[in-house]
């Protein structure tokens, strides 16, 4: 932890295999499902306590774990190896050099304790409907009914938040370590619900990852309840672009998107 005015920050970068990460040192690479495979010279998540066998099921989420149980800093956030924050938006594929960086961040947490990503408006379809036709509804099910058994007064703010038509996602934030530690303590326990609830016998590898699709929707969940309790305010949040480092096939996303909303064609792979 420092010890002058300056926040400790870490922003995990969730990576599976090695690639080009900042130099900045807010960014801590992170080697996520590290568990029985070869170093890539990121910090594993298969020290000290750990999920890092789940990482099929759970994707990056197997990082944000291992940061919860065994990292300290005043800060911590989430991006991917292939998707950052940043303050100006660019299309197509974004480099290095336009992602967020320590100075900018520290600006913005002078007037804003929880960062996240700019939401995903789907227009057409509530996140319910667009995640139950893009992948399967009892996944949510699922969620719906263990929030319902393990903490029911989040149960208005999960129904209000698949209602709508949009949604942070990604699992893309940044906050207080103390917020995210207890973001952590609420959302892990009903993952593990709901891996045990879902059938995964006849599940490809990209669907078995439902567990980490379906965490993305719930932070939003987390967040409508703690400013429905007044724990956070409004203005303590904004949003802010994301960039993506590598090339994103988008024909092949709208495609896909519009098949499954209108012929519930359920996707098949990352895009």
């Amino acid at each position: 932890m420092e010890t002058d005015n300056s926040p400790d920050i870490k922003i995990l970068i969730a990576c599976h295999k090695k690639f080009d990460v900042p130099s900045d040192p807010i960014y801590f690479p992170v080697h996520v499902g590290a568990e029985g495979k070869a170093p890539i010279g990121f910090t594993p998540d298969n020290t000290g306590d750990n999920i890092s066998t789940k990482n099929c099921m759970y994707s990056e989420m197997t990082g944000l774990y291992w940061a919860w149980k065994n990292l300290q800093c005043d800060y911590i956030g989430l991006v991917h190896y292939s998707r950052y924050f940043a303050i100006h938006r660019k299309f197509g594929t974004a480099s290095l050099d336009d992602i967020l960086k320590g100075d900018e961040l520290r600006r913005l947490l002078k007037n804003h304790k929880i960062l996240l990503p700019k939401r995903r408006k789907y227009y057409v379809s509530t996140i319910y409907d667009q995640y139950a036709n893009s992948a399967d509804g009892n996944h949510f099910d699922a969620a719906r009914r263990t929030i319902s058994e393990m903490c029911p007064e989040y149960l208005p703010s999960f129904d209000k938040v698949t209602g709508r038509t949009w949604a942070h996602l990604f699992n893309m934030f940044i906050m207080p370590k103390n917020l995210a530690d207890d973001y952590c303590a609420w959302l892990f326990p009903i993952l593990g619900e709901v891996e045990a609830a879902i059938d995964k016998s006849n599940m490809n590898d990209f669907q078995r990852r439902f567990v980490g699709a379906v965490s993305e929707r719930l932070l939003d969940v987390w967040i409508e309840r703690q400013l429905e309790t007044g724990r956070i305010n409004r203005n303590d949040m904004a949003e802010i672009p994301y960039i993506y480092a590598r090339k994103i096939n988008w024909p092949d996303k709208i495609v896909s998107f519009l098949m499954a909303k209108f012929f519930h064609k359920k996707h098949t792979h990352s895009f």
